[in-house]
C-alpha cells in the first residue's frame, strides 16, 4: 500500500478499497456504496451471504485519509468519517455526507430513512388492500442502510451459521458483530441500483416463455381439461404459453404430516392418475404444441411413505423404507434436500415438467429451517430451487415463489400470493409492484384478478389489462365462480380481455428487449416515474402509472367505470416531450398533467414520439414464435434509436454473449420518414438467417413515394389509423434495411385530442 503525501499537517492519502481501523473494516464496493464491519468479537466475514454474494466487488477510485486520529474515506460521492473510540458505531464516531450535484445530505448511526420509497412484501395472501410497505433501497432522503448482521453465511456452497449470532429479527442485534452497506446516492436512484447489484448480483433473466400468457386455477382438472382448455384458447384467439397445475396434479392420500388447511395431502410428488391417468404423454402433447408446464410444490411435509420415489429417496438419505417411516421435512440438511431434488424433482422434469411453483405457506407451524437457527424456508428454497434448476450448466434458472427478502431478485419470477379480488386490491397492485423494483424485485406474475372473492367482470378486466403491461400476464383463481378463461366472462370484457392479450403479444418483442436492460443496468421493467425523474415532484405524486421498459407509458384504471361502456377518467402525468397514445393515435404534448377517460375496452398506453417500437404479429404462442415477421412502429418524432435484443430465451448463452442486437433508427425531417434497421450483430443457437420486415407508421398522412434500400416499393395506408405500412420480403438479417418515406405534408400530422 503506497502512501502518498498529502499536506503540511504530516496526513497522507491512500489508493485502497479495503482498510482496516483496528476492529473496524470499510470496503469500498462502488462510488455509491461502502460495507462498514465492526466485529470485535467474532472477526471480520469473508464468505457470501444470501444477500451478499460477491465478496470480490471493489471500487479502487477513492481516496482514504487520516488525520488527527480520524479515518476518512472518500469515493467522490459518499465521503465517510470514523473515529476510533473502543466502542460499536455510533453517531459519536461514525458519519457520512453523500454528495450529488451541488447538493448534499449527511447521514450518521441511529438516523431514521424517514423519506423511503418502499420495497415488496413478502406475500400478499388474504389482502383486499393497501397495506404499509416495508423499506426498499430508494428513499427521497438520498441514503440508505442494509443490515445485513447475524445473516447466514456459504460455506462450501450450503448454509451455515455465521460465528457468533443470529439474524436481527430474532432480537439478538445487541450480541453481534455489526455488517452494514451503506447506500448514498442522492437522486441518483439508477446508480442505487447498480450499487445493489455489485454486492447482491444482478436480477437475472427469466426464461422467456415465464413472460407470456399463463393459465392457472386451483381445481382438480383432468388429462381431458387440460387438453379441452388449449383448444377453447385456440377457439377464441386468446394465446397461452403456460399451463400451471395447482394441488391436484397429485396424489391426496398421505396418512401423515402436518394437515395444514385440514388435509393431509397438501405436499405430493406421485401423479393423481385418477385425474391424470396419461400424465406424461399430455406433457408431450403439450410441449409439441410450444406450451410450458409448472407444477405446484408444497414441500412442508417432504417425502412420505406413499410416494412413488418413497423407497429410492430413502436409501440415498441411508435409512431403511419401512411404512409409517417419514422423515420430517429437513432442508438444511444437504443430503436430504439433494436426495428430495433427484427422486421427486429430476423425474418429472424429464416427463416435461418445466420448473416448479413453490408454495410454502408453513412459516405458521415452523417458520426457521431445522438445524439452521434463524434461517426462514422461503430465502433459502429459492435459493435451492433456483440453483437446482440450472443444474445442467446450460439452462438459466426458473422458479416461481414468493419474495424471499433481500438478494431473492436473482430468483426469478414471484408469485405475488393469493390476493382478494377487489378494486382496492388492483390499486394496490400497481404502486406495490413498483416499489418492489427498489429493492431488485423486477418480476412478478400475478394472482390476475385476483386469487377469491367477488366476481366482478369490469374489475378482472382492467387487471388483465394492467397485467399484460407488466412481467406476466398469469390468470389464476380457486373455486368454480371465478374461472378465469376469459370467453366466460360475457360482453363487452371477452373482446376488452382479447385486445389486452393482443397487445401484449404484439409488444412481445418490445418486452423481451427491456427484460435484457433490468440485467444489463439493474433497471425494473416497470419503473415508478421517479426513477427517470428523480427532481420532478409529480414523479412522485402518480403512484399507478409507470413506465413500461424505455418508451412507453402506462396508466392502468384501477377504479370502476360508468356507463354501459364503463367509461373511467384518471389523471396522467406525462414526462416533458411529445406522446402518442397507442391505441388511438392521439398526440399529447407532456410536461403536465392530463386528465383522460378510458372505456372498457381502452387501456392508457402512451409511446414516446421517434422512437421505434419492435413488434410481432398475433400468434397464439407469444414468447415462442420465432421472429420472422417483425413489426417496426413509429409515430411521428423528430429522431430516435431503440435496440431490439434477441437469445435462445432458455439458456445461460445471453451471460457469455450469445445474443444478438439490432439497432433501429429513426429519424423526420419535413415530410422525409427514414427508418434504418439492423444489420443484427451477435449470433445465438437456433437463430433465424433471415425475417421479413412490416413498417408501421401511424398518423401519417398517405405517402408519395417510398423506397427499400433505394428501390420504390408499394405502400398500404390505413386511413382509420392514418398509418403507412411497407412490407418487405424476407432479408438476411445481416443485412442493413433502409426505408425513406416521402409524405404529402410534414410527417407529424394528427394532432386531435379526444
Amino acid at each position: 500500500m503506497t502512501l502518498i503525501p498529502h499536506d503540511s499537517t504530516k496526513s497522507a492519502v491512500e489508493q485502497t478499497a479495503v482498510v482496516v481501523e483496528g476492529d473496524a473494516r470499510f470496503t469500498v464496493i462502488t462510488p455509491h456504496c461502502i460495507r462498514l464491519e465492526y466485529a470485535p468479537r467474532y472477526g471480520f466475514v469473508d464468505a457470501p451471504t444470501l444477500f451478499a454474494v460477491d465478496r470480490a466487488a471493489r471500487y479502487e477510485g477513492g481516496a482514504v485519509t487520516r488525520r488527527d486520529g480520524m479515518l476518512m474515506i472518500d469515493t467522490g460521492r459518499l465521503q465517510v468519517s470514523y473515529t476510533p473510540d473502543g466502542q460499536a458505531f455510533h453517531p459519536g464516531n461514525l458519519n457520512a455526507t453523500i454528495s450529488y450535484g451541488n447538493r448534499s445530505v449527511t447521514w450518521e448511526p441511529g438516523q431514521k430513512n424517514k423519506h423511503n420509497l418502499g420495497g415488496p412484501l413478502s406475500t400478499l395472501d388474504g389482502m383486499s388492500g393497501a397495506a404499509p410497505l416495508p423499506d426498499g433501497l430508494l428513499a427521497r432522503d438520498g441514503w440508505f442502510l442494509l443490515d445485513d448482521s447475524g445473516r447466514h453465511i456459504l460455506v462450501d456452497d450450503w448454509i451455515a451459521q455465521r460465528p457468533g449470532g443470529l439474524p436481527v429479527e430474532r432480537g439478538l442485534a445487541h450480541e453481534q458483530d455489526i455488517d452494514w452497506y451503506l447506500f448514498g446516492y442522492g437522486t441518483d436512484y439508477r446508480a442505487a441500483l447498480k450499487s445493489l447489484a455489485a454486492v447482491a448480483g444482478r436480477a437475472a433473466m427469466p426464461r422467456r416463455h415465464v413472460l407470456g400468457s399463463w393459465y392457472c386455477r386451483w381445481h382438480p382438472y383432468t388429462s381431458e381439461d387440460f387438453r379441452r382448455i388449449v383448444e377453447e384458447y385456440r377457439e377464441h384467439d386468446f394465446p397461452l404459453d403456460i399451463l400451471v397445475m395447482d394441488m391436484d396434479w397429485h396424489t391426496l392420500d398421505a396418512r401423515a404430516g402436518m394437515g395444514h388447511c385440514r388435509t393431509l395431502g397438501w405436499t405430493g410428488y406421485s401423479w393423481n392418475r385418477d385425474l391424470l391417468p396419461d400424465a406424461e404423454t399430455l406433457l408431450r402433447e403439450l410441449k409439441a404444441d410450444g406450451i410450458r408446464v409448472t407444477l405446484n410444490d408444497h414441500p412442508a411435509d417432504g417425502i412420505r411413505d406413499h410416494e412413488a420415489c418413497y423407497r429410492e429417496f430413502m436409501r440415498r438419505i441411508g435409512l431403511q423404507p419401512r411404512p409409517g417411516q417419514n422423515p420430517p421435512y429437513d432442508p438444511g440438511n444437504r443430503r436430504y434436500l439433494e436426495a428430495v431434488f433427484a427422486t421427486a424433482h429430476t423425474p418429472l422434469e424429464a416427463q416435461g415438467v418445466d420448473f416448479w411453483w413453490i408454495d410454502w405457506q408453513q412459516d405458521y407451524a415452523f417458520p426457521y429451517v431445522t438445524g439452521v437457527p434463524g434461517l426462514r424456508h422461503l430465502p433459502w428454497l429459492n435459493e435451492r430451487y433456483y440453483r437446482f434448476s440450472e443444474r445442467d450448466d446450460a439452462r438459466r434458472g426458473q422458479i416461481f415463489s414468493r419474495w424471499g427478502g433481500w438478494g431473492d431478485h436473482r430468483h426469478p419470477i414471484h408469485f405475488s400470493g393469493d390476493a382478494v379480488a377487489t378494486w382496492d386490491m388492483l390499486a394496490f397492485q400497481v404502486p406495490f409492484t413498483l416499489a418492489s423494483g427498489n429493492t431488485g424485485c423486477f418480476f412478478w406474475a400475478h394472482d390476475v384478478g385476483g386469487f377469491g372473492g367477488e366476481r366482478n367482470p369490469e374489475c378482472y378486466t382492467r387487471w388483465v389489462q394492467f397485467c399484460a403491461l407488466s412481467a406476466a400476464l398469469r390468470l389464476h383463481s380457486s373455486g368454480d365462480h371465478l374461472d378465469r378463461r376469459p370467453w366466460l366472462w360475457g360482453q363487452p370484457y371477452v373482446d376488452a380481455m382479447r385486445a389486452a392479450f393482443r397487445l401484449r403479444t404484439r409488444l412481445f418483442p418490445y418486452i423481451y428487449s427491456a427484460v435484457r436492460q433490468c440485467y444489463d443496468e439493474m433497471l425494473p421493467l416497470l419503473r415508478p416515474m421517479y426513477l427517470d425523474a428523480p427532481e420532478e415532484p409529480e414523479a412522485y405524486a402518480h403512484e399507478t402509472q409507470y413506465l413500461f421498459g424505455d418508451n412507453l407509458l402506462v396508466a392502468p384504471i384501477v377504479t370502476p367505470g360508468q356507463g354501459s361502456d364503463h367509461r373511467a377518467s384518471r389523471i396522467v402525468w406525462l414526462p416533458p416531450g411529445v406522446w402518442y397514445n397507442l391505441l388511438s393515435g392521439e398526440r399529447l404534448e407532456g410536461g403536465r398533467t392530463v386528465t383522460i377517460r378510458a372505456t372498457i375496452d381502452e387501456i392508457p398506453v402512451y409511446a414516446r414520439a421517434g422512437i421505434p417500437l419492435p413488434m410481432q404479429p398475433d400468434t397464439p404462442r407469444m414468447s415462442a414464435t420465432p421472429w420472422s415477421t417483425l413489426i417496426v412502429r413509429c409515430y411521428p418524432g423528430e429522431r430516435g434509436e431503440t435496440l431490439l435484443y434477441e437469445d435462445d430465451g432458455q439458456s445461460r448463452g445471453y451471460l457469455d454473449g450469445a445474443c444478438a442486437w439490432t439497432q433501429l433508427r429513426y429519424e423526420c425531417r419535413g415530410n422525409r420518414i427514414r427508418l434504418q434497421i439492423g444489420p443484427a450483430e451477435g449470433t445465438f443457437a437456433g437463430q433465424l438467417d433471415r425475417r421479413a420486415y412490416r413498417i408501421e407508421l401511424p398518423c401519417t398522412q398517405p405517402v408519395r413515394e417510398a423506397k427499400l434500400n433505394g428501390r420504390c416499393v408499394a405502400v398500404a395506408y390505413d386511413a382509420a389509423q392514418r398509418m403507412n405500412v411497407v412490407e418487405t420480403p424476407p432479408y438476411t438479417i445481416r443485412e442493413p434495411i433502409e426505408i425513406v418515406v416521402t409524405t404529402g405534408k410534414n410527417g407529424e400530422t394528427y394532432r386531435k385530442r379526444s
